[in-house]
């Protein structure tokens, strides 16, 4: 590797591989370094949602008219409001869609909407009930070669070759409930058949923003250096000017003549971390973010002098701790004949809130004196005998080892399963017997679960008068633990419009930028949509090689 570069980029996540292929393709001198041996960083094990309103593939749907701008930047006026200064905010939504054409332009990536997947706060101004969320379609990596041994692996192990889109596992979750879902699994099961005898290696979801953007950097000519981490940023005369790395067990300066890109990931891997800034009770194991985000590009940019923002924050999601891997909830929260209870065995959130809202309050219950870390999702064999769990297909056995670890607890009848969980007598049953009620009646009088649309979209159709209402009336009776799991971390260092990172006088670092979750998030406390995180990390990650561009030239 050359010692001098114009460009050094920090982390091959969606942020760091978008920046290094933008200041490739404006003709700059580019190397991206990557701590761990994979490309795709967190990216790679997401859903892959990406959400800009006003892309290509919206568009090509029917999805946008003249006015779409405009709401949206009402939308997160609403629902961000001064925690981001607006001019950060309205770059975003200005630049995201030519954002999204450079991509195509410069990879195989190609994005198409997910149908009817709901902003997260649609009945917000400017919130959108039919969605403004887009992700990949799939693709063959065989063109990657022996790179696509890099590829980081997948949030959860699945045969060769099962694609599965976002579109498709809203479908799937229900089981049996509609034609839907067997016709789509059938669909998968075909592909992925016709994929193997032609020996092709399709990839979705996260994966192929992940390998559409590595195929861009291997066309722009960008070196790719696994296994090097950053040690601190080289400043001079107040200007970064490269970084200091480890490689191969030595340290080694890496300059940059023209800027560095940080696009390292947050501290969502370092228990120091989350107990200095995060909320508690917190753990490294309930992260589903890639474990090599331990939070170096956070601590470098902070002994250069940048500001911080946003550190108590995290792209929160409640989580199943299974042995081994965190399990981010997204249906089995909505779907009916569920509930989520506290310490006390008592509700106290609509369940199917956006994650980020649900794990919110999850921590509010920590200044009431009534522990809501962990909770117990409580359903009974009816909601089990219907529903996709955990990827476990309906009427299918919990394993042993979840019940061994008290993950799983199991009763046949809700007093027992109070007492085995350790709930106080009589409490479970009080709180079904007043959710029952509602679920009869259709209207949640205490958190108004299924008014939202967000709340009908992982929601079962066949169940009137409200999709995300069942009654839990059949044993036996399961509690899941459910903790405070995430995404990622959201706080970072503090950036302006163009991805510069910034001093707590407000005054730019020079030749320093920050994109992704190492940044402080434009979306501020809360979530737009599908895809607020990667959004954000393409667009600002671009923005940053612009600027730096537009310097040089």
């Amino acid at each position: 590797m050359k010692e001098t570069y114009d460009v050094v980029v920090v982390g091959a996540g969606g942020a760091g591989m978008s920046a290094a292929l933008a200041a490739s393709r404006k003709g700059l001198d580019t190397v991206l370094i990557e701590k761990s041996v994979y490309f795709g960083g967190s990216t790679a094990r997401s859903g892959g949602g990406v959400w800009i309103p006003g892309n290509y593939a919206l568009e090509a749907a029917g999805q946008v008219d003249p006015a779409d701008r405009d709401r949206a930047k009402e939308y997160l006026d609403a629902i961000v409001g001064d925690t981001v200064p607006k001019v950060r905010r309205d770059t975003y939504l200005d630049r995201g869609p030519e954002v999204l054409d450079f991509i195509r332009q410069n990879t195989p990536l190609t994005f198409t909407w997910v149908p009817e997947y709901a902003d997260y706060l649609p009945e917000q101004p400017g919130g959108r009930p039919r969605g403004r969320s887009v992700e990949p379609v799939p693709m063959d990596a065989r063109f990657l070669g022996d790179e696509l041994d890099h590829l980081h692996p997948a949030y959860t192990k699945a045969p060769a070759n099962l694609i599965v889109m976002q579109r498709d596992y809203r479908k799937i979750s229900l089981g049996l409930r509609t034609i839907k879902g067997p016709l789509t699994m059938l669909r998968v099961m075909l592909k992925r058949l016709i994929s193997l005898v032609l020996g092709k290696k399709m990839y979705a979801m996260g994966n192929a923003i992940a390998i559409g953007l590595r195929k861009g950097l291997s066309d722009a000519g960008v070196p790719v250096e696994y296994e090097t981490s950053l040690l601190d940023l080289l400043v001079e005369d107040g200007r970064v000017v490269g970084v200091v790395v480890e490689q191969g067990g030595e340290r080694r300066e890496i300059r940059a003549t023209r800027g560095v890109i940080l696009g390292s990931g947050g501290f969502e891997h370092s228990q120091e971390l989350r107990e200095k800034f995060l909320p508690q009770p917190t753990s490294t194991e309930w992260s589903t973010g890639a474990v090599s985000n331990t939070g170096g590009g956070l601590l470098a940019g902070t002994a250069a002098g940048a500001a911080t923002d946003l550190l108590d924050d995290a792209w929160w999601g409640p989580t199943i701790p299974l042995p081994g891997r965190a399990w981010f909830c997204l249906a089995e929260r909505n779907l009916p004949g569920s509930i989520m209870v506290n310490a006390a065995g008592k509700r106290y959130m609509n369940e199917a809130l956006p994650y980020v809202e649900a794990t919110h309050e999850m921590y509010k219950g920590e200044a009431t004196g009534v522990s809501h870390v962990p909770s117990y999702l409580v359903f009974d064999q009816t909601y089990r005998n219907r529903y996709l769990f955990a990827g476990l297909a309906g009427r299918q056995p919990f394993p042993g080892r979840w019940y061994k670890e008290g993950i799983v607890v199991r009763a046949d009848s809700l007093a027992e399963l109070a007492t085995k969980v350790g709930l106080p007598d009589g409490s479970l049953d009080a709180t079904v017997e007043r959710f029952n009620g509602f679920a009869r009646s259709g209207v949640d009088e205490d958190f108004h679960r299924g008014e939202s649309a967000y709340d009908k979209y992982y929601s079962d159709p066949t169940v009137k008068p409200n999709c995300s209402l069942a009654p839990i009336q059949k044993g036996p009776f399961y509690a899941v633990k459910i903790v405070a799991g995430d995404l990622g971390t959201k706080g970072g260092l503090v950036t302006d419009e163009t991805a510069r990172v910034l001093r707590e006088d407000g005054s730019v670092i020079p030749g320093l930028y920050a994109a992704g979750n190492v940044s402080s998030a434009v979306m501020g406390n809360t979530y737009p949509g599908p895809g607020g995180t990667i959004g954000p990390a393409l667009v600002f990650g671009y923005l940053a090689a612009e600027d730096i561009a537009k310097e040089a030239s």
